[in-house]
This record gives structure tokens, sequence and C-alpha cells, in this order.
């Protein structure tokens, strides 16, 4: 019965990241606005964050409780999980366009980021040290997109400014922080409860559960026909995971995770790496390449469990 519960619980949180994000990003983008801030700042900022806020708020609280192992492997997890189930489920829908930019600027430095992280956990600990390091890094990618006037690939919400945006902003953020915490606590509940480790937990459901937001980012964009922005809203968001999420994680409260980290890094690395070179054929994410990249997925998934 309780792991019945647990379940239930599962599920209730992930559609209140889902939510959440969904309010966080709307009305921040319109209070953004009113303020004066430009487009370009706000998708790096405010969209950025937004979409990228349940791995943040997941992170945060696994790292205060103690859970490094949930910390790390949902960043890991959720990033395989975007670029396997959700970037390979889109291209099943429609062939996937990419651009020059996106492979050479932001793939190069998704791949180099999740390079840097494996170094890093060559002694199986995040240090704050390394965290302010990811932190510089994505200050100076994003200065660097700035003074280009460019952006990563996020959607800018429409709409204009009311004064229940700011009901919404709060509400959205406690649905973000009460729902990371209850995930954090049932995942680790069915990880006891299972005798599955905490790191296979949190690279599995409760990544699964934090790409919430970027699923319905580019599910939004094939439905409007923006293909192209889907690939690009998955790699901005992996890399703001990477050096953002655990960036900040690590200088709040150093990480240690367990030996299978360094097998999912490697994973991870490898499948960067698969879709850059994917992208870059004929500049497209074919259909075929798509249907690949979610079996890879599903692969992965049935090695942490098996595994």
């Amino acid at each position: 019965m309780t792991l019945l519960i647990d379940i239930g619980i599962i599920i209730l949180c992930i559609l209140a990241l889902w939510y959440g994000a969904i309010w966080i990003v709307g009305s921040a983008t319109r209070i953004a606005r009113r303020t004066g801030l430009s487009e370009l700042i706000i998708g790096l900022t405010v969209v950025a964050l937004g979409t990228s806020a349940p791995e943040f708020a997941v992170t945060l609280v696994s790292a205060f409780n103690g859970q490094s192992d949930i910390s790390v492997g949902n960043i890991v997890g959720s990033n395989i999980f975007n670029l396997g189930f959700i970037l390979g489920g889109v291209a099943l829908v429609s062939v996937v366009k990419t651009t020059r930019p996106l492979i050479h600027r932001d793939g190069a430095a998704l791949l180099v980021s999740s390079l840097i992280l494996l170094f890093f956990l060559r002694d199986l600990t995040l240090s704050r040290l390394e965290g302010g390091i990811f932190v510089a890094l994505l200050i100076g990618y994003v200065l660097y997109l700035i003074s280009q006037g460019q952006d990563m690939g996020d959607e800018i919400p429409e709409g204009e400014f009311s004064p229940l945006d700011v009901g919404r902003l709060i509400a959205g953020l406690a649905l973000i922080v009460g729902g990371g915490h209850f995930l954090v606590e049932s995942a680790s509940e069915i990880a006891r409860f299972a005798g599955i480790s905490e790191w296979v937990i949190g690279v599995t459901i409760v990544a699964a559960g934090t790409s919430a937001p970027e699923m319905a980012t580019s599910l939004t964009a094939v439905l409007r026909g923006q293909h192209g922005l889907s690939a690009g809203n998955l790699i901005g968001s992996d890399l703001f995971n990477v050096l953002g999420v655990l960036g900040v994680a690590g200088m709040i409260q150093p990480l240690q995770v367990d030996a299978e980290a360094i097998e999912s890094v490697l994973m991870l690395s490898g499948m960067i790496l698969l879709v850059l070179l994917m992208l870059r054929s004929r500049w497209e994410l074919s259909r075929w390449e798509g249907g690949l990249l979610v079996l890879i997925g599903v692969a992965r998934w049935l090695f942490d469990f098996l595994g």
C-alpha cells in the first residue's frame, strides 16, 4: 500500500513540476517584459531557468538532504532523456532541421561540459571549487551569446503583463519547490523498498519527471511547425543543467556519487557525440535517426534497472 502511495505522489509531483515550470516561465517573462528587459536577456535567463526549474529544485533538495546520487543522477538522466526520448520522439513526428551554430557552438559546449563533468567526478565527488568553475563557465557562455546577439534556442512565451502574473509566479515557485521535495522523498522510498540504488532512481524516474517542461516545449514546437526549435531548446537546457544546476548545487554542498555515475556520464557523453554527428549529417535529424535515439534511451533504462 505504501508503495502505491509513493507512486501516486510521484505522478502528482511530476504534474506539479510541469505546471509550475509553465507558470514560472509565462508569468516571469511577462513581468520581465514589463521591466523593459529584451527578449534575448529573457530567453537566456528567465526562460532557461524556468524550464530547468524542476531539475534545480530536485537537485538542490537532494543536495541539502545529503542524497548526492539523486542530485547528480537527476541531471545526467534528464540530459540523456532529453536527447534520447524527447529529441528522438520529436524526430519521429517530423524531421528536425538544424543550424551550423547549434552544432559548432552550443553542441560543442555541451559535449565539452559533459567531459569536464566526467573529469570532475573521477574521485566520485563534485567539490565546491568544481561547482564554481561550472557556474563561471555558464556566465562566460551567456556573456558570449549576448555579445553575439544570440540565444540558446528557448522560445519566448507571448502575452501582456497582468497583476495576476505575480500570483502565478509565486504559485509556480511553490509547486516547483513542493513537487521537487516530495518527488525526492517518494523516489527514495521506492528505491529502498525495491532494493534499487538512489543513483538508478535519480537517473531514470526522477530524471524523466523533471524533464516535463522540456517535453512540453518540444512537443509544442512540433505542433506549431517550429521543428528546429526542439533541438535548440533541448541542447540549451542540457547545457544549463550541467553548468548551472550542478554548478550551484556543488557550490552549496559538495556532491559525492556512486561509482555508477562514471558509466552514466560516459553514456551521456557518447549520446551527445552521437546526436551531434546525426544533426551534422545533412543538417537534420531524420525519422530513422530519431527512432534510433529512442531505442538507445529504452536500452539505457533497461541497463540501469537490470544493472
